[in-house]
Order: C-alpha cells, then sequence, then structure tokens
C-alpha cells in the first residue's frame, strides 16, 4: 500500500469526539495528531500548523494526542506472538515496557509500562493481552527472561526461546520507541506513568497503521 494511503487511513481513524470548542480546524488536529505520533517533534508538529496559518502552543498538540485516546485495533489472532521487556526512563526513574509483537505482520499488539519487573506483573500482562486478543493457540517467542518464561507456563500458553529471527519484530518496535524517548524529551519529560502508558497506545496505534 503506498504511504500516502496509509496516512490518509490512519488520519481518518481518529476521532475527535473531545472537542467540543476548537477554533482549529479538525483536519488540521488530525494531521497533527498523525504526524507527531509518526515521529515528528511537538515543535516541529507546531511548525507545520504555523504553515497553514494556525499558531498552537506545544502542550495544546500534546493534549489533542492524549485526549483522542487512540487504541491499537483488537481481536487479532496471530500464528506467533513475540514477546519482550526493556528498560525506559520516565523523568528520573527507571520503568520496565512489556510489549506483545505479531512478527508476521508486525504490529504491536499489546504493552504495558511497569515500576518494576516481576513474575507478577508479567502474568498479569499476559492476562490483558489474553483478553484482548486470540492468542491461546499461538506460539509465543521469547528470550531468556524468567518472569516471561513463568508468565507462559502459568498461562498453559506454548512458547519458545528465540534470542533472535522473528523475535526482532519486537525489537524494532523498542529501538523507535527509545529514539522517540531520546530525541523528543517531551515525550516522557515531567510526566507520570498513565500518561507514558497513554501515548503509548497511541503510539502502538499510529504504528499498527502507518507499517
Amino acid at each position: 500500500m503506498p504511504e500516502n494511503a496509509s496516512l490518509g487511513g490512519c488520519i481518518d481513524r481518529i476521532e475527535l469526539g473531545f472537542v467540543e470548542r476548537e477554533a482549529t480546524p479538525r483536519l488540521l488536529m488530525k494531521l497533527s495528531i498523525q504526524l507527531h505520533l509518526a515521529g515528528l517533534s511537538l515543535s516541529n508538529t507546531v511548525s507545520i500548523l504555523e504553515i497553514f496559518g494556525v499558531e498552537r502552543a506545544r502542550s495544546t498538540v500534546h493534549n489533542w494526542v492524549h485526549k483522542a485516546d487512540l487504541q491499537p485495533e483488537e481481536g487479532r489472532s496471530p500464528d506467533h506472538v513475540a514477546v519482550d521487556e526493556t528498560v525506559i526512563r520516565l523523568n528520573d526513574e527507571q520503568y520496565w515496557l512489556y510489549a506483545a509483537v505479531d512478527p508476521e505482520t508486525n504490529k504491536l499488539l499489546h504493552t504495558k509500562l511497569e515500576p518494576t519487573r516481576t513474575n507478577v506483573i508479567a502474568y498479569a500482562f499476559f492476562s490483558e493481552l489474553r483478553e484482548k486478543h486470540d492468542v491461546d493457540d499461538a506460539v509465543f517467542l521469547v528470550d531468556g527472561a524468567t518472569p516471561l518464561n513463568d508468565a507462559c507456563r502459568r498461562h498453559g500458553l506454548d512458547f519458545r526461546y528465540e534470542r533472535h529471527g522473528n523475535r526482532n519484530s519486537v525489537e524494532r518496535v523498542f529501538r523507535e520507541i527509545k529514539r522517540r524517548t531520546t530525541s523528543f524529551s517531551n515525550c516522557f519529560s515531567n510526566a507520570e506513568a498513565e500518561t507514558a502508558n497513554e501515548w503509548l497506545r497511541s503510539f502502538a496505534f499510529a504504528w499498527n497503521q502507518l507499517i
């Protein structure tokens, strides 16, 4: 599919039900949300708005993104699921990002940011994943992380150890998230954990539309 068709389809899926009184044309609001989630900083996004004669603060675009409450599509039935965890900095604190990806399509299935890394948290992540998608018959691709392996066993899921191969799909997602949070300090700087989780869900929505 041509890239511009993907971008247009993504814009069409952005709902603005939260808008009551807003002088900005809705198409420009949707474009701003999409551009920021696709990789543009807030500063550069407001610069694009200025081209159209609209002046808005970075915080305004930030609020649009979060109020849109974008969510990745649920109800998928992948044959394989790559699951991994990585460290993300939130202000001066260390958090663990859990992510599940369909390696066949590279689409994000579920993300969750947690303050620590335990068997209980990994089990809860898999519970949420199973509620959102039909993954009980899938083969889970995990590394040697004990919490992930333990969660698969406790849920009765089929899993295998795979360090590279199809698990590279989740690594690509992690690289992009870390690129965003490193390059654009306005993503996770001075943000609460729930705000970061909202951004991750919005990112997953945009990622799935554009890949």
